[in-house]
């Protein structure tokens, strides 16, 4: 009966919504650019965070779309799959159930792209991966995924596609504090698939992250050639056979990483830097500036964000700012040693400033080097090196969440563990 029931609903709404045909002359991968809003709703307010929409694809429910960007207009881009030549017609509902009880619907209007074989974006489209939502998100509005990027490393001088999501928030693993000092956001930003693909662009075996970050191999179902994966943890790493109400179909964008930090993809979608601030707010996770508060942060536009890649060698690092007036210096790590960072790779750390504070107040950089703590008795380094090899500058973010224009950091040093290397801003 229920199921009768939510059938004549659906055939009610769209009934009262508007459709969208598409008609193909051959078979294709498809995506669909959903220009959508969320009218009285704001991700930051209990009750009124934003609406979900069902994707409904020639009579049936396909998959669902969450309006992070609230009353926003924003296009949403979905991947159909792989469609048949011939006639197809979509429509965007309002789903009842897991919408916030103050959000509405808006469908501003809807845009295909066809993409077939031989296309540059062809192997990235086909293989992205389904995404259920994580058991415990759904109607709560938190570790949403918002953003799907592709890269194509190479291991053996063999491609590879390898897909990331960005998540609105992390729940678990690193605290909130830690996510600021150590990566410089508090999104959650997670590798989720990669696999090989041979010369007829197929992906014979792939990988997943899985509980406590392990590599396993790929034992799901399909989609046609997109595998089905859903979420197990708190910090979003992922399993196989898991489904929930709730089914995403993010088209990924393709991205080279090659001299960028992960956090740069935010960049190019600033949208998830308006959704994280909101979610941190809506969670109680901000605090005032300045204060200690267990593991709440200042709002993220207090903060300065850092693009660097040091290289490390039995030493871990933390950057640090004056500014003009000023005698004291503030640091990314807030004085912990757990919140240095220890990685040989391109990362983003961030440093609290005073509200209100503008890129051309800052006087130096600096960066400490210190000892690495090994995880075990023996043996402990005695000493170490760092180097910033290379930096692709400072922002700040404006009124709207949005990064701001960068100021360049000088790089090309090298100190000893125990040392403090300073820069004029200038």
């Amino acid at each position: 009966m229920n199921r009768l029931l939510a059938a004549l609903c659906l055939a009610a709404a769209a009934r009262a919504q508007p459709s969208f045909p598409l008609k193909l002359a051959s078979p294709a991968e498809v995506v669909a650019d959903l220009a959508l809003s969320s009218p009285g709703s704001d991700w930051a307010t209990a009750g009124r965070e934003g609406a979900l929409a069902d994707v409904v694809l020639d009579g049936r429910v396909q998959q669902q779309v969450m309006l992070y960007a609230s009353a926003a207009r924003h296009t949403y881009a979905v991947f159909i799959g792989r469609l048949e030549t011939g006639a197809h017609r979509l429509q965007v509902l309002r789903n009842e159930s897991y919408s916030a009880q103050g959000s509405g619907l808006e469908v501003h209007g809807v845009k295909f792209r066809e993409v077939r074989a031989g296309h540059p974006y062809y192997a990235v489209l086909s293989h992205a991966p389904v995404l259920y939502a994580r058991a415990d998100t759904i109607g709560g509005f938190t570790d949403v995924p918002m953003v799907v990027y592709c890269q194509r490393p190479q291991e053996e001088g063999k491609p590879q596609l390898e897909y990331t999501v960005i998540f609105s928030n992390e729940d678990g693993g690193t605290s909130t504090r830690g996510l600021m000092a150590r990566w410089g956001r508090t999104t959650d930003i997670e590798y989720i698939y990669r696999g090989f693909i041979d010369t007829r662009g197929a992906m014979p075996k792939a990988t997943i992250q899985t509980k406590d970050h392990k590599d396993v191999d790929f034992d799901g179902k399909y989609f046609g050639s997109h595998p089905i994966l859903a979420p197990i943890t708190d910090n979003n790493m992922v399993g196989t056979n898991v489904e929930t109400p709730i089914r995403y179909q993010i088209a990924p964008v393709e991205v080279d990483l090659t001299d960028a930090t992960r956090e740069s993809v935010m960049d190019s979608h600033p949208v998830a830097w308006t959704v994280m601030a909101k979610e941190l707010a809506r969670e109680g996770k901000l605090r005032p500036f300045g204060k200690v508060d267990h593991e709440r942060i200042s709002d993220p536009r207090n903060y300065l964000y850092l693009d660097v890649r040091p290289e490390l060698e039995d030493a871990t690092i933390d950057f640090l700012v004056r500014l003009k007036g000023e005698r004291l210096w503030r640091s990314s790590s807030a004085g912990r040693p757990d919140y240095t960072i220890g990685r040989s790779e391109w990362v983003r750390t961030s440093i609290e400033l005073p509200p209100g504070t503008k890129i051309g107040q800052i006087e130096e950089f600096g960066f400490a080097c210190h000892t690495a703590i090994v995880q075990k008795p023996f043996p402990q380094p005695s000493g170490g090196v760092c180097r910033l090899a290379d930096a692709l500058g400072v922002f700040l973010l404006d009124a709207g969440y949005r990064p701001g224009p960068r100021m360049p950091l000088k790089a090309g040093f090298e100190v000893p563990t125990g040392i403090l290397w300073t820069s004029p801003s200038k």
